[in-house]
């Protein structure tokens, strides 16, 4: 198969499962995509400051507050007092629902397209390889996985291979 063929068809997929599954996700939790980013990452992750957390999630820390004051004032979030320099951000039980509703949209919408290929067993080790050769060009695997279901990627002993990659990194 010609290289250019093959890289737009995995663009055109690409392109549309995010759209697909960010969609979903943002609406179900009912808040913007940076938002829902947010609230899944602080599922994994209580009590991280406003820095970190705009790190992990891709934004810059002033939008970050911004976007924090909103999920506050939804009752999504709740800053804690400060310890350090930081204020922890942690989830209300409203948010932890919400994070939840977003993560189970953002697997129907994967779990539906996997649906249309027969030979699954042969896309996971593809695609394992393909996230370390991603993880080591943008040397960010918590941006990388500002979506994911974590626990879902470690299931039966499996090793998540972004935090691999990330391990690995930090060793060389």
């Amino acid at each position: 198969m010609h290289e250019t063929r093959l890289a737009n068809l995995l663009g055109a997929a690409v392109l549309n499962l995010s759209d697909r599954m960010t969609g979903a996700a943002a609406a179900a939790a009912g808040v913007s995509l940076s938002g829902t980013a947010a609230l899944v990452t602080l599922t994994e992750f209580p009590g991280l400051g406003g820095t970190e957390l705009a790190h992990r999630i891709g934004l810059s820390q002033p939008a970050c507050a911004r976007m924090l004051d909103q999920l506050e004032a939804r009752g999504l979030v709740r800053r804690q007092d400060k310890t350090g320099r930081a204020v922890a951000v942690v989830l209300t039980r409203a948010g932890r629902a919400a994070a939840a509703r977003s993560l189970r949209a953002r697997q129907d919408v994967l779990v539906g397209a996997l649906r249309t290929v027969p030979d699954r067993s042969a896309l996971e080790p593809l695609l394992e390889q393909l996230l370390r050769g991603l993880h080591a060009d943008v040397r960010s695997g918590d941006l990388m996985c500002r979506l994911c279901d974590r626990a879902g990627c470690v299931a039966r002993e499996r090793i998540c291979p972004v935090g691999q990659a990330q391990r690995e990194l930090g060793r060389s």
